[in-house]
């Protein structure tokens, strides 16, 4: 059931000095700003208004979670700090004496609503701050960046090394329980784990037989990795008929939650083991189907030119934002996809958001495109478009690039690299800890919208 506001103050308040209940002036004008019935509707989706058990007060839930992409707290962090601090009781609507939510009812709830209700939430929010002109729209810039996924630098050999580990243990698990009890499987954990280490005896040498020797190692991984899929399959098939013969079986339900994970389990390995094989015969998987984690299949890696880190493995994003540092707009893709195409229904966005196209619209080079900046000023309405080309400009095209208005916007454009910084470095931008496309969009989002909280906090008079 839904609870969109928590229980009134307790008497214990009243006896307290005024100095120990005062809120810092940031969260006090964040207090302000989410005082909004508005904000609870795209929960209403999510809960029963009427049946069920009680969910905690969404207005606390906001703030709790404010808290915590602004401070950069992890949910055990966050409750326990909440709990020792009687400021941030009251900015979260907690009273005081009163139960701060368990951690883990925040991760279901953030779990449970996902990515459309934080884009939702941000879009409450702009609509609000539209409302009290605090949105400027005269110039706009949007620019790429990489959120990397929460996993490790990924290998063939370490990929299929974990990947017979994890069936090794689902296998246990399932056979413990009485299904496919039966089922004769052989254990290859010892011995991949002892190619691994072989592999990085190898690379330490610079010796000329080293990489071959490597790839060669890889191989016997990817054969232990066949077997190994070859047997959890039969564990799969055998576990699901015997709990068909025995429904009955204790925690059953459990234990199909286990068979399946094995079964995806096997299809991603399966995956992996073909790409290996593919490199071991000298191709190189493409990009954009790559699997670089086996929890995480919707990571990709991307490469974006910077020196010290060639490639990333995660998803791309899109930031649009205004002379204020608002973000506007913003989205998560997965792959690498390019930048020109996602410009125009980001404008037209914005348009909507905010009741008029921008004044003017600029970006980098990755945007440049004739057939970009003629959608912009005629479909979108957009008055003036700085982007800068690739390749010999014309002899029209340096007139165009060459006047003091187009340098003026290409030199505010840079800014928009310090905006995405800023996200990485304080608002959790940097990694994504939810896993897939909706956990990365969930992620980013919770952090566009405590930016856009935090800055619209300095804007009110």
């Amino acid at each position: 059931m839904l609870r969109t506001v928590g229980d009134q103050p307790t008497l214990w308040e009243s006896v307290l000095p005024p100095e120990v209940l005062v809120m810092s002036p940031e969260l006090a004008r964040v207090d302000a700003l989410l005082d909004d019935a508005r904000f609870f509707e795209p929960f209403k989706a999510h809960f029963h208004l009427v049946l069920g058990r009680p969910s905690i007060p969404i207005e606390t839930y906001l703030r709790l979670m404010f808290l915590k992409y602004r401070y950069r707290l992890g949910y055990e962090t966050l409750c326990a700090e909440v709990t020792d601090s009687i400021s941030w009781q009251r900015f979260s609507r907690i009273p005081l004496g009163g139960r701060v939510p368990h951690p883990t009812t925040l991760m279901k709830i953030t779990t449970r609503c996902g990515s459309a209700t934080v884009e939702a939430l941000n879009e409450t929010l702009i609509a609000r701050a539209v409302e009290a002109h605090l949105v400027r729209t005269n110039r706009v810039r949007a620019d790429t960046t990489v959120v990397e996924a929460d996993v490790k630098y990924p290998t063939d050999s370490g990929l299929l090394t974990k990947a017979i580990g994890t069936a090794a243990g689902l296998v246990e698990r399932i056979k413990n329980s009485g299904a496919a009890s039966r089922t004769i499987v052989v254990d290859h954990v010892n011995a991949s784990r002892r190619h691994a280490h072989e592999i990085g005896a190898w690379l330490r040498r610079r010796t000329g037989e080293a990489r071959d020797e490597v790839l060669s190692i890889t191989g016997q991984i990817a054969g232990l990795a066949e077997e190994t899929m070859i047997d959890a399959a039969k564990v799969v098939t055998n576990g699901r008929a015997f709990l068909r013969r025995y429904p009955d079986t204790p925690k059953a339900g459990r234990v199909t939650a286990t068979i399946n994970e094995l079964d995806t389990l096997i299809d991603r390995a399966s995956r992996v083991i073909e790409q290996t094989r593919q490199r071991l015969a000298g191709n190189t998987p493409a990009g954009s189907t790559r699997l670089v984690s086996l929890h995480d299949p919707d990571a990709r890696p991307i490469r974006k030119g910077r020196l010290g880190k060639p490639v990333e493995f995660g998803f791309k994003a899109q930031v649009v934002d205004n002379e204020d540092g608002l973000i506007l707009d913003h989205t998560v893709e997965v792959g690498n996809p390019p930048d020109a195409p996602q410009l125009v229904p980001a404008i037209e966005r914005v348009a909507r958001r905010c009741g008029h196209p921008p004044d003017i619209v600029t970006a980098d080079r990755g945007y440049g495109k004739a057939s970009i900046d003629k959608a912009l000023t005629e479909e979108v309405g957009v008055g003036f478009v700085a982007i800068p080309r690739p390749g010999k400009p014309t002899e029209k095209r340096k007139l165009e690039i060459n006047t003091p208005e187009f340098r003026e916007q290409i030199r505010w454009r840079t800014g928009a690299e310090g905006r995405i910084a800023c996200l990485k470095r304080q608002q959790g931008w940097n990694r994504s800890h939810l896993t897939g496309i909706e956990g990365a969009r969930t992620w980013c989002g919770h952090g566009v919208l405590t930016h856009n909280l935090t800055k619209l906090a300095r804007l009110e008079p």
